[in-house]
């Protein structure tokens, strides 16, 4: 609790109020995505914040928090990295302003969190092509709005009182969005990203003035009222480091390829969102200009059928006994571990999930018994981890190193068996698969002999370096010779950066090289390769 004699807020002060807020809208997160009108929400808008502040407190949780500079960063780059959605998007950018303004301050007085709060507003207006009012965008403005009037009466306001201020002008600006947009109106509720912002700041809020964690609502269903839309497309999504154009020429990339489009950057990241009906093409075309660090692709007509099925539109089926819960990265590959029960959690090389991240995926399913995948090397520990936290379900690890092993393990889960009975089996498919990957080196090194340059190709088999240099193309043929040993299928995941002519070229190669195998090539491998593939 803060002292009451304390004006300013010490950036450690901050940062525990950022933390405490990331709890604050889980707690509220259902009743936000309850709150959604469209078929199509991107996800869910409570989910998609929350998922944001997650990313801001892991990265809090790595920096000294007693200066504001880090402060300051670890939220502008956490939101930018977790923010998912539209909503997501535009949190990431409100902070980003929030933090940008409060980064040079020593403490954060009154008068600093009301100039913070008018940036943040600013920043997300500006993120947007056609700002809509009735939304987040308004109810961020109108409560900064109500911040500045406090401090215009009483310029002594400390920002505790100027963020309780803050709270009150948003409460009733988020109270007239449904004036402001018919749709809300119609569905008889108020915006979901506007509630999500406002939550936040209560958490924050609350933090500071000692206040408890509420209980947690249950929420029985979503809005009724929806939009018709027929052509709903993909939701795609990507993160871009080292983009050598500016932040606008990658929007005017964007444009052709859809709608609701938002492009941003922040510490030299660059961040887009996009309703489009050729994702492969527009992430190929941004990823000439940087490093692909993240890409998601959903079907927003898949999206559109499990926002049924929660109103009660579609049937309900009861929850088997065992739940699946994967690591995976690469929205392809996603797709096929969604396509076999599993619910997925973002992550793997270079974007490790949290503990808490595996922990509220098991807690997220219906079943009494949950199968973790975590499908690396680096997140086997934090899955075993996630079991020990969560203590009302049973949780099994099956410790499958690379996404290939979780596949082979996946196509063997069966919803119908306890966990126990069904591991072995599982982790004995997860072994017929050998699993092999080709990626670029990330600096100079020397590895078993190899020198290897920043930027060369290498191939890994099985998670272990077993060549380097040449093409992508050279790599795979080259692993595929060295283990193929009696197998029958071969399935390929092509990355970002592959064009429609590298993969005509790979997959000619191979069927030249080893006409007996049965080949399968998808998009959407994981993000930092050029190819994954599975030989079983």
């Amino acid at each position: 609790m803060l002292d009451p004699t304390m004006t300013n807020l010490t950036p450690t002060q901050l940062a525990d109020g950022f933390r405490f807020a990331t709890d604050w809208l889980d707690v509220h997160r259902e009743e936000v995505n309850a709150l959604n009108v469209y078929p199509v929400p991107d996800g869910d808008t409570g989910t998609n914040m929350h998922l944001t502040m997650q990313s801001v407190r892991r990265e809090l949780d790595t920096i000294d928090t007693t200066r504001m500079a880090g402060v300051s960063r670890a939220i502008s780059y956490g939101s930018l990295l977790g923010a998912r959605g539209n909503s997501g998007v535009i949190l990431s950018q409100l902070l980003k302003g929030l933090s940008e303004r409060l980064r040079a301050e020593k403490s954060v007085s009154g008068a600093a969190l009301v100039e913070g709060l008018e940036a943040a507003s600013r920043a997300g207006y500006a993120a947007v092509m056609k700002p809509v009012e009735g939304t987040i965008l308004t109810v961020a403005r109108e409560a900064a709005q109500g911040a500045r009037r406090a401090l215009n009466r009483d310029a002594t306001l400390s920002a505790v009182a100027v963020l309780a201020a803050a709270l009150e002008a948003g409460r009733v600006s988020l109270a007239k969005t449904p004036d402001l947009l018919p749709v809300l109106k119609a569905a008889n509720v108020v915006d979901a990203g506007g509630q999500g912002y406002l939550y936040m700041l209560e958490g924050i809020h609350a933090k500071l003035t000692g206040r408890a964690l509420p209980e947690r609502v249950a929420v029985e269903s979503y809005a009724a009222a929806h939009v018709e839309h027929e052509d709903f497309g993909y939701c795609t999504e990507f993160l871009l480091d080292g983009v050598d154009i500016p932040v606008e020429q990658v929007r005017e990339l964007v444009k052709p390829f859809g709608d609701s489009l938002l492009v941003v950057g922040a510490e030299g990241f660059v961040k887009g969102h996009v309703h489009t009906d050729e994702p492969d093409a527009l992430l190929a075309t941004v990823a000439r200009h940087g490093r692909m660090v993240r890409s998601k692709v959903e079907d927003m007509a898949e999206q559109h059928t499990e926002i049924l099925a929660a109103t009660g539109s579609a049937t309900r089926v009861e929850a088997p006994p065992v739940a699946l819960v994967a690591v995976v990265s690469g929205y392809g590959l996603v797709k096929v571990f969604r396509s076999l029960g599993a619910r997925v959690v973002s992550g793997g090389q270079t974007q490790n999930p949290s503990v808490q991240d595996i922990a509220d995926a098991a807690r997220s399913v219906e079943a009494p018994e949950v199968i973790i995948l975590p499908n690396n090397k680096n997140v086997i520990l934090a899955a075993q981890q996630a079991a020990a936290l969560v203590t009302d379900k049973r949780l099994y690890v099956l410790p499958t190193r690379t996404l290939g092993q979780g596949m082979g393990a996946a196509l063997a889960f069966q919803p119908g068996v306890n966990a126990a009975e069904q591991s072995d089996a599982m982790l004995e498919a997860a072994r017929r698969v050998t699993t092999l990957e080709v990626t670029r080196a990330s600096r100079d090194a020397n590895v078993d002999g190899r020198d290897i340059k920043s930027g060369d190709v290498l191939g890994l088999r099985d998670d272990e370096l077993v060549t380097s240099g040449g093409t992508p193309e050279e790599a795979v043929l080259a692993m595929l010779k060295g283990a193929y040993v009696n197998q029958e299928i071969v399935t390929i995941f092509t990355g970002p950066a592959i064009t429609t002519e590298d993969r005509e070229n790979l997959t000619g190669r191979i069927t030249e090289a080893l006409p007996q195998l049965d080949l399968e090539v998808h998009s959407g491998g994981p993000d930092l390769y050029d190819y994954l593939v599975t030989l079983e």
